[in-house]
C-alpha cells in the first residue's frame, strides 16, 4: 500500500500497472500532475500476512489541488499473486 502510494505521488505508472490486479487493471493508467500528495495514514489491516491470499488495507491519502486540502478514503483489497501483492479493487469512504 505504501509503494503504491508514493507511485502515485511520483506519477511512476510501469509500477502501479505491475501492482494492480489483471482482472480489474484499467487498459490505460494515466498520471494527474494536479494533486500534490501530503501524507498517508494506514489506519487498519486485515489479513495479508505471509499465509494469506487476500488482504485489506483501509487508509486516508491527503493531497492539495492548488491550495484546496482533499482526502482520499478507501478500504483496499488486495491478492497475492505469483508471489506478490496485487491492487484489486476498493470502497471509497467506506465508514
Amino acid at each position: 500500500m505504501r509503494s503504491r502510494y508514493t507511485a502515485f505521488s511520483q506519477g511512476a505508472i510501469d509500477y502501479l500497472r505491475t501492482t494492480w490486479h489483471a482482472s480489474t487493471r484499467p487498459a490505460e493508467i494515466t498520471s494527474d500532475p494536479a494533486p500534490t500528495w501530503m501524507g498517508l495514514k494506514i489506519l487498519t489491516t486485515k489479513a495479508g500476512g505471509a499465509d494469506d491470499s487476500e488482504g485489506w488495507v483501509e487508509f486516508v491519502a491527503r493531497y492539495k489541488i492548488g491550495r484546496r486540502p482533499f482526502r482520499l478514503h478507501e478500504r483496499s483489497r488486495f491478492l497475492r499473486e505469483d508471489g506478490a501483492w496485487r491492487y484489486v479493487d476498493g470502497v471509497l469512504d467506506p465508514n
